[in-house]
């Protein structure tokens, strides 16, 4: 059975738009309104598309449902790999006890509250969201600072604040990875082009963190060391970014700007120690040795080195030709013809060896003997990170697979008709598509997967390079991630604040607005004023390079010339 592609099922766009809403608005009410948990307003809007598709579309029933199914299997493989593998090497640090190590290295740093927020909230942060990602930076983060002493609401708020720049990476990269499946660009330029964005707000962050907590006069007594702390983040992010990938920015700028932060520290003391809190008698400088402190940290010191063996070309060539399959999904590949009248490829990547989640789950069982735990007490943490993650996996799985029937059915291809419609100006709204889609999920990997495919043919079609956009969707969605309710959540159970999540949501909000207009300047800046600083594709990485027009929103040829939908290609056709 094949089908043809449609963009306009009721001759009147207007009507075909507000039908291709209806998915995505159902989850703003289900989400804000009746405030659903993630994975059952998933559902429900997935049962929505499908009745769209179906029913409005014309879309075959079998189709619809394969392209549910090929979007969840890629959900399992790589995402639901990546970040369980992760959070499992997380779970074994914290079950060895080696965690409270690094919680008292990095607390014991310095004395004076200031200091403490920017190592805390933002440099420890940052790390924990390179690892674990998925709550666990504002949930651990904000029970130090409490454990510190601090008030709730002054630990859970900066926290929250914090935890912006390093979303746009996540955990291992994930948010990369899926924006990069979903809208047909390459991983390392849209890697590039987030590593030349973030680190402008890296750079403000620490700045931004210490006015709010103590005001402009008591933050410059310490604007040596916030300097020091904000440019070590931003040199380690662009640069692990542009020339090493999308797995790696968060992990390396959260240890570098911790090590340069405390090497600094050595040498340069502030005039007076601001310490509203006091350290529990456990936290001491040098409670630890040298041997303990890398010990501590040698779980994310052996995923740092297999990450990065991972990515070296031999080695990757030599993973890819002994573990590497791939399927064209049946009755779904080349069944689908795109308004330009071509087929539509099908096909999922099992890159089992080379996959990302390989070389973390393989660095999780080195940790184990590492950090002194058995085999058996390896096997009873991988049963409770599998339980831990089945909602989490769930909520993935069924937002991909409605992101993966979104596009096939051509109801994204709608929706990017109408923002095409904002012509030149669509660079500046790029950033806010992004930060309603993880106000609405809570993760910029969602919000990438339901999104990417729209910027990215939007952008094409007014004439703007997609890399723009799609990486504004990834930029914007990070500073959405604060004012998020399930990140807000996180924070009041982290900050015995349950009850009281208005006051962190009061908090945060007006700040996220602000970072988002930052942004949002930025990105039209990158799209028409310096568009030097864009990445562009070469010989060696133009794996599935976006396509560029030249052509502006009014040109009716553009829709039949250049909304090819592009399959996402797996991580292993990514550099």
């Amino acid at each position: 059975m094949t089908w043809n592609q449609i963009i306009d099922p009721f001759a009147s766009h207007f009507l075909s738009l507000v039908v291709a809403l209806l998915p995505i608005i159902f989850i703003f009410w289900a989400l804000i309104i009746l405030k659903m948990k993630g994975h059952e307003s998933g559902i429900l809007a997935l049962i929505i598309a499908l009745a769209i598709a179906i029913g409005i579309y014309r879309m075959p029933p079998s189709l619809a449902v394969l392209s549910v199914a090929h979007g969840a299997l890629y959900g399992l493989f790589p995402i639901c790999w990546i970040f369980f593998s992760a959070i499992l090497l997380f779970n074994i640090t914290v079950a060895s006890g080696k965690f409270e190590t690094i919680k008292n290295c990095i607390a014991s740093i310095s004395p004076d509250i200031r200091l403490q927020v920017i190592l805390i909230a933002f440099c420890f942060g940052s790390f924990l969201e390179g690892t674990a990602g998925f709550g666990a930076p504002v949930a651990i983060s904000a029970a130090i600072l409490c454990r510190l002493g601090m008030e709730p609401v002054h630990a859970a708020g900066p926290c929250l604040l914090a935890n912006t720049a390093p979303v746009a990476f996540g955990s291992i990269g994930i948010p990369i990875t899926v924006a990069s499946q979903v809208s047909g660009q390459t991983e390392l330029l849209l890697a590039r082009m987030v590593g030349r964005t973030m680190p402008l707000l890296s750079l403000i962050i620490p700045a931004y963190l210490t006015i709010l907590y103590v005001g402009f006069r008591l933050a410059r007594e310490v604007l040596p060391a916030i300097l020091v702390a904000g440019l070590s983040f931003a040199f380690f992010q662009f640069f692990v970014s542009n020339y090493l990938g999308p797995a790696l920015p968060d992990i390396v700028a959260g240890i570098g700007s911790i090590l340069a932060l405390w090497a600094f520290l050595r040498i340069w003391k502030p005039k007076k120690i601001l310490s509203r809190v006091k350290l529990p008698e456990d936290v001491v400088p040098g409670k630890y040795s040298l041997a303990q402190i890398l010990t501590a940290f040698a779980p994310f010191i052996t995923l740092t080195v297999i990450v990065i063996t991972w990515g070296l070309a031999p080695v990757k060539n030599w993973l890819n030709s002994n573990g590497y399959r791939e399927f064209p999904v049946p009755y779904l590949h080349n069944r689908i013809l795109n308004i330009d009248g071509k087929w539509i490829p099908q096909v999922f990547k099992l890159n089992f060896l080379s996959a990302a989640g390989t070389a973390i789950f393989i660095a999780s069982a080195i940790s184990i003997p590492v950090v002194g735990l058995s085999i058996s007490d390896g096997m009873r943490i991988l049963y409770k990170t599998i339980r831990q993650l089945a909602i989490p996996i769930l909520t993935v799985v069924t937002i991909l697979g409605f992101a993966y029937l979104m596009n096939n059915s051509g109801m994204t291809l709608t929706i990017s008709k109408t923002l095409a419609d904002t012509g030149k100006w669509f660079p500046f709204f790029a950033p806010v598509l992004g930060w309603l889609g993880v106000f609405i999920t809570g993760s910029d990997t969602s919000s990438n997967a339901l999104f990417g495919k729209l910027q990215a043919v939007t952008a094409t079609g007014i004439g703007v390079n997609p890399v723009v956009t799609v990486s504004a969707n990834i930029s914007g969605g990070v500073v959405g991630k604060m004012v998020s309710p399930q990140s807000i959540a996180v924070a009041a159970a982290a900050g015995n604040l349950v009850g009281q999540e208005s006051t962190l949501f009061r908090y945060t909000i007006k700040h996220s607005l602000f970072m988002l207009c930052f942004i949002c300047c930025l990105v039209i800046i990158q799209a028409y004023v310096v568009k030097s600083a864009v990445p562009q594709n070469d010989a060696k990485n133009n794996l599935n390079p976006g396509r560029m027009a030249t052509g502006s929103s009014s040109n009716k040829e553009f829709w039949i010339s250049h909304s090819i939908w592009q399959h996402p290609r797996s991580t292993l056709d990514s550099n």
